[in-house]
């Protein structure tokens, strides 16, 4: 009994993790907008670089901040509800956007949903992700390049500040961004990766 009460917090932490994070908010609200179903545009993508590609920039604009709270809401919830174990928060919630059991597993690339579970868990973290992604947005125009770049710097900064205890968790996040990237890269190193603001060719 000791055994089992020890496993339900962590279990039910990551459970509420993945449930809050599974939310498909560029599909719900592209879909309520009339915008017909974001998995049939562009790169088939849920999140909001695609969203983008509906000619849509506010729903654009929500289902980043949308898919941002929802790591964010996550962790705190959890930290809430089961104190401790708030990395197991975030895991879940990052899974949940990258493979959501609604959509048959076939989710976002996780970068905006990282951004608010660096937020939550010590936001100098996500302080620092959230400028390098928006500079280099600026300057490239590349999404993909500067969502991962950005992702990347989560465990350097984590030890940099002296956050030894996310840096694991943020590795292995950050190389699930880069990994979702894959036809992305394959597109950046054949120099073909469309810019922000221009129709691919």
């Amino acid at each position: 009994m000791h055994t089992e009460i020890l496993w339900t917090a962590p279990a039910m932490a990551l459970a509420l993790g993945y449930l809050l994070g599974a939310i498909p908010f560029g599909v719900i609200l592209t879909r309520l907008a009339g915008a017909g179903d974001l998995r049939t545009i562009g790169s088939g993508n849920i999140g909001a670089t695609n969203v983008l590609r509906t000619g849509r920039k506010g729903l654009a604009v929500a289902t980043l901040l949308l898919d941002m709270l929802k790591g964010l809401v996550a962790v705190l919830l959890v930290a809430r509800l089961f104190a401790g174990d708030e990395m197991l928060g975030a895991a879940g919630a990052f899974l949940g956007h990258c493979y959501p059991i609604w959509l048959r597993f076939r989710g976002g690339k996780g970068v905006a949903t990282l951004l608010g579970i660096a937020l939550a868990l010590y936001w100098p973290i996500g302080l620092v992700y959230a400028l390098m992604w928006l500079a280099l947005l600026a300057a490239l125009r590349i999404s993909s390049l500067a969502g991962m770049v950005a992702a990347a710097s989560t465990p350097v900064s984590a030890a940099l500040l002296g956050r030894f205890d996310l840096v694991l968790l943020l590795i292995a996040l950050a190389l699930l961004v880069v990994w979702k990237h894959g036809p992305n890269l394959e597109r950046l190193l054949a120099g073909t990766e469309p810019r922000i603001g221009r129709k691919r060719g």
